[in-house]
């Protein structure tokens, strides 16, 4: 890793440096990624987190750098995994229990939408919907509803979420290089 990019972070506190410039980073930043693939970080945008990452511990200058590279591709595992739990809970769970659960904050109007979008495009929808703004794994509950076999789920998520991330580590180095 190209190491903490400290005119970016400006004051930091020393042990939080520490993290940043360790391997433990990618670990801590999968588990981010994992929480946010099921749904269950609700404490940050999905937006910000790769971008984030970039600005501390990636290349702003470029977007192929092996930093932003590897970090594209921990989000990617991390929230195709949390996706595919998510997945495998709705088909086991059904639709009523993860309704009636506290850290699942969809309403029953909004999944309803989210059902008939699946039913009207299919598993081609995830990609779609995972690439998306305000949408992101908002399809995975559907499809774990559905017939949807388990590699097409991954297959699927994982596409669309590595799409999302090009485009937002590509903005941001664009934006670093123009501004």
């Amino acid at each position: 890793m190209a190491g903490l990019q400290t005119d970016v972070v400006g004051e930091m506190p020393p042990f939080l440096q520490n993290l940043l410039n360790s391997d433990l980073a990618l670990l801590v930043l999968l588990g981010v990624f994992v929480l946010e693939g099921a749904m269950l970080m609700y404490f940050m945008p999905s937006e910000l987190v790769v971008p984030g990452a970039i600005l501390l511990i990636g290349d702003t200058s470029r977007l192929l750098a092996p930093e932003n590279l590897l970090i594209v591709a921990v989000a990617v595992v991390g929230a195709t995994a949390g996706q595919y739990a998510l997945f495998k809970l709705a088909q086991r769970g059904g639709r009523e229990y993860l309704l009636e659960k506290r850290w699942f904050r969809v309403s029953e109007e909004r999944l309803d939408r989210f059902d008939g979008w699946f039913e009207r495009w299919g598993p081609v929808v995830v990609p779609l919907s995972n690439t998306m703004l305000f949408t992101r794994g908002m399809l995975t509950v559907p499809a774990g509803f559905s017939d949807l076999r388990d590699r097409t789920f991954v297959l699927y998520s994982a596409l669309g979420t590595l799409s999302f991330e090009v485009i937002l580590a590509g903005v941001l180095v664009f934006l670093d290089t123009t501004l």
